[in-house]
């Protein structure tokens, strides 16, 4: 909070600028022509004009409009958001605005209501979530006039995932002649792997001892364990001494590692050879995973670890695995090698 205050120095009436320390208003005082700082007080002053509160109040006023972005960055940034989150939320937040044609603190639950409408017409179940969530935590955080109760989210489809068979993973991967490229679509299905997750890998989280794979900051920030299959840990030995990286398993030029978009490129080439017509991508490794484990009898609760899922719809039942479970459960990237 800034308080003017008129005073007398050296026989010339100022105007006393009293606030606590802020780096922001001190680069707009010293914008001001004439300011000057006491020493001995330990105040800014400046000239006076005789409707100093109107024009100084609203040159010092920080507007509540400029801090609705900032506040939830930094709520986003303490809580660990990843920066793709954050982007996408900005992206979504900043074309509410330009819409809508109006400032957050202008906007009603009507305005926004009929925006996510038009907005999710031709868009996924997915979009219109994270374009709820992105407002409604604007919202919350800034305790904007809007009741986010009244805004719904949209009723997920029950879509059943595609899934490879194991013969067309098989064929799938026999296509490929690239052994980094062979490697790496190997290891996302064999652990049931997020593609961002096998981008992440570092050399340090293959414990060959064991026969794990340590994922770290896994969806939701989360850390598992799954199994390192013994086919694909002879793979990733001949895949080692041919390409030797040096931090992440898979890297890219300059020691980088491997782009999520590469290897989406060379699913998308493989699945083209492989003559595979189904609408697979490859996320649906880690569908196939799941379903050739269920097939194989592997109890759910132990397929909900391994995928790193916090809740699951078909089981409401969560455990923690052991160790010692997850080695005696058999990848099905073995019965195809």
């Amino acid at each position: 909070m800034i308080e003017f205050k008129i005073i007398d120095k050296e026989n010339e009436k100022r105007i006393a600028i009293l606030f606590k320390f802020d780096k922001n208003i001190i680069e707009k005082v010293k914008l001001i022509k004439g300011r000057k700082w006491d020493m001995q007080e330990k105040f800014w002053h400046i000239p006076y004009i005789s409707n100093y509160e109107k024009i100084y109040k609203n040159y010092f006023k920080e507007k509540e409009e400029d801090k609705i972005l900032e506040n939830t960055i930094i709520y986003m940034r303490n809580k660990r958001y990843s920066e793709k989150t954050i982007n996408q939320y900005l992206k979504y937040l900043n074309e509410l605005k330009l819409n809508l044609k109006k400032e957050f603190i202008e906007m009603t639950n009507e305005d926004i209501s009929k925006y996510i409408y038009t907005k999710c017409l031709d868009k996924s179940y997915s979009f219109q979530n994270q374009l709820v969530n992105a407002i409604k935590l604007m919202v919350k955080i800034n305790n904007l006039n809007i009741i986010i109760d009244k805004l719904e989210r949209p009723k997920a489809k029950k879509e059943l995932p595609i899934v490879l068979s194991k013969e067309d993973i098989q064929n799938l991967l026999n296509t490929i002649k690239n052994l980094k490229h062979k490697t790496i679509l190997s290891i996302i299905y064999s652990a049931g792997l997020r593609v961002s997750e096998a981008v992440n890998l570092e050399l340090k989280d293959i414990d060959s001892n064991r026969m794990l794979i340590n994922i770290r900051g896994g969806k939701g920030k989360k850390d598992r364990l799954v199994m390192l299959s013994p086919k694909i840990l002879e793979l990733l030995r001949e895949y080692y001494k041919i390409y030797k990286p040096s931090k992440y398993l898979f890297e890219g030029e300059k020691e980088e590692k491997y782009s999520v978009r590469s290897i989406q490129s060379i699913f998308s080439k493989a699945k083209k050879e492989a003559n595979i017509k189904l609408k697979a991508s490859v996320h649906t490794l880690r569908h196939s995973y799941a379903t050739h484990l269920l097939e194989a009898g592997t109890d759910l609760r132990y397929i909900q670890e391994l995928l790193g899922h916090s809740s699951s719809k078909t089981t409401e039942i969560y455990t923690h695995v052991s160790t010692k479970s997850i080695q005696k459960i058999k990848s099905p990237f073995d019965d195809i090698m």
